[in-house]
């Protein structure tokens, strides 16, 4: 099993991400339709369905296919979300673009940059209902796996387990920030619909790396 994939393999990694939104589309929307509009799946769906559209259909660098999703998402989901998920995944490519293979250290300077950047936007914290309880926890989970001599396979499945573990822990709390938290009490028992689609994504973009990895 590799410790690392190649860099060209761009268009495998996005377009795993994009089917990863497209078959749960509905499902964020129930998500969201509990505390919000009920259109986040439906957003995303359009968003990522039309980065599908624009992305090459030869290889193409991570760093490159990363960034034209990331352009796709800024200017085309309405919400909040679009600027995050924009700005996650720009900054992402930005992070790898240059190298020509993904190393554990790159994937996790890649994963940092795009919480950085998600950070840069606003105000959330742990705790506070918002995919940062999924995100942060995630990127924690892989530093804390690589830092322990961890094969990146197995970092990458312990990071996709702690954005799980993250999603879940919205349930319970109360929404602090964003459209949620005009319900406040009624926000509790429900999941983050950010949250979750945050834990989607991550968990596709593990299992199309390990795959790579041939894990």
């Amino acid at each position: 099993m590799s410790e690392s994939f190649s860099s060209s393999e761009g268009r495998t990694i996005v377009l795993a991400l994009i089917r990863a939104i497209q078959d749960n589309a509905a499902y964020l929307s129930d998500i969201d339709g509990a505390i919000g509009d009920g259109d986040h799946g439906i957003n995303m769906n359009k968003g990522f369905t039309l980065a599908e559209k624009n992305l090459s259909g030869g290889p193409v660098a991570l760093a490159d296919a990363l960034d034209g999703l990331g352009d796709t998402l800024l200017t085309d989901i309405g919400g909040s979300m679009g600027p995050l998920y924009g700005m996650f995944f720009q900054e992402m490519g930005g992070a790898c673009r240059g190298e020509e293979t993904i190393t554990p250290q790159v994937f996790q300077a890649m994963l940092t940059a795009g919480l950085e950047a998600i950070q840069s936007l606003g105000d959330a914290k742990v705790g506070d209902k918002t995919l940062i309880d999924t995100l942060v926890p995630a990127r924690e989970a892989f530093a804390a796996s690589v830092g322990a001599g961890d094969d990146f396979a197995t970092a990458l499945q312990k990071m996709a387990d702690a954005a799980e573990r993250g999603k879940e822990s919205t349930r319970d709390l109360v929404a602090k920030i964003g459209r949620a938290s005009r319900l406040g009490e009624r926000s509790r028992g429900h999941l983050d619909p950010g949250a979750t689609s945050c834990w989607i994504l991550l968990r596709a973009l593990a299992e199309a790396s390990r795959g790579l990895l041939g894990a």
